[in-house]
């Protein structure tokens, strides 16, 4: 049976970013609309059977009210705690029932959890939140298609590992510096890492980088927009396909703009930098206490002399080239065909 799942985030496109930038408010009766088309896309090209993550929104009951479908679509069965941990027990529910593809809507955040969760099933990731750098813009009919046919194997080509950054935490009382020898990492991200000056996690979002000491980046491209577009726009691409980037941050360096979230320009200096090959590992400590912060939300804080060990990892999850997915079925004569 060829199956699928969908995980909707009802808080993607809804977070400080709108007070403190200018991001754009991500409606979640336009998210039902999106899963209804996914669905549609889904069932054209031979999926049977679909779970939905449950949410406080109820966007995936709302999708399936009155969409006239042949296949079998239900939430999973899952306890909804409703709080973002319920993205990666979604993901890692449907990666234990053999799904073959999973599509996402939300930004960074959320597919940094999925990618917690999901172990190798590749990644649909539809664009929803506020820095969406790993996910896609891109019409839902074409999201599902692709997934689709991902998940019915005749797209395999066009799936690709991403990479990620691992996180290690070692308390200012541990003596050891290298990585521990085999062990899961603490945390990961998806496209950035950065260590932030400040106590607490408190509101989460990161929107002012000046209180940035320390970046790694998995990728640098022009057009980004988030942490992610400080890289770019000092390196202008011209850095190793493959590769990740550190840069260190401090007010005697080469001041470079970039937009850090919707709308909002700002000007940080670049004292250092140094490319990231596979494996790599930077080591940050401070003294005072700091904040470490995922894809744009902070999410642990260190305390003084607390160290993190973040390495370049390549081997993250694996992720849908949509566009890859349905030339691959065509040239395979997949849509000429009787059906």
């Amino acid at each position: 049976m060829i199956t699928a799942g969908i995980i909707a985030n009802p808080a993607s496109g809804k977070d400080i970013r709108r007070l403190v930038a200018h991001g754009s408010v991500f409606d979640n009766e336009e998210k039902v609309s999106i899963v209804k088309r996914v669905l549609l896309g889904l069932e054209a090209v031979g999926v049977q059977r679909v779970w939905i993550m449950p949410d406080r929104f109820g966007i995936g009951l709302k999708a399936l009210d009155n969409l006239p479908l042949q296949i079998e679509a239900t939430l999973l069965d899952m306890p909804a705690w409703f709080t973002p941990d319920d993205s990666r027990r979604a993901a890692q529910l449907l990666a234990e029932r053999g799904v073959g593809c999973i599509v996402t809507l939300g930004g960074d955040g959320t597919n940094r959890l999925v990618a917690k969760g999901c172990g190798d099933v590749p990644l649909m990731p539809i664009s929803t939140g506020t820095n969406n750098v790993f996910p896609m813009m891109i019409e839902a009919t074409t999201a599902g298609l692709a997934a689709g046919l991902v998940a019915g194997g005749r797209a395999e080509a066009a799936v690709a590992r991403a990479p990620r950054i691992d996180v290690y935490r070692q308390r200012a009382d541990q003596a050891e510096e290298a990585l521990p020898d085999g062990a899961p990492p603490d945390d990961i991200a998806l496209v950035d890492v950065a260590v932030y000056d400040e106590r607490f996690v408190a509101a989460r979002a990161i929107w002012d980088s000046t209180r940035i000491s320390d970046l790694v980046l998995t990728r640098a491209e022009p057009g980004n927009i988030g942490l992610s577009s400080i890289g770019a726009n000092f390196l202008a691409g011209n850095y190793p396909p493959g590769h990740g980037l550190y840069l260190h941050l401090a007010a005697t360096g080469q001041p470079v703009r970039a937009p850090v979230a919707p709308g909002l320009m700002q000007t940080v200096r670049i004292a250092a930098h140094r490319v990231l090959a596979p494996g790599d590992v930077v080591r940050v400590q401070h003294e005072r206490p700091a904040v470490l912060a995922f894809d744009g939300e902070r999410e642990l804080e260190l305390r003084a002399g607390d160290c993190a060990l973040l390495r370049f990892n390549p081997h993250g999850p694996r992720v849908v080239d949509p566009r890859r997915a349905i030339a691959v079925a065509a040239e395979a004569g997949f849509f000429t065909s009787a059906q």
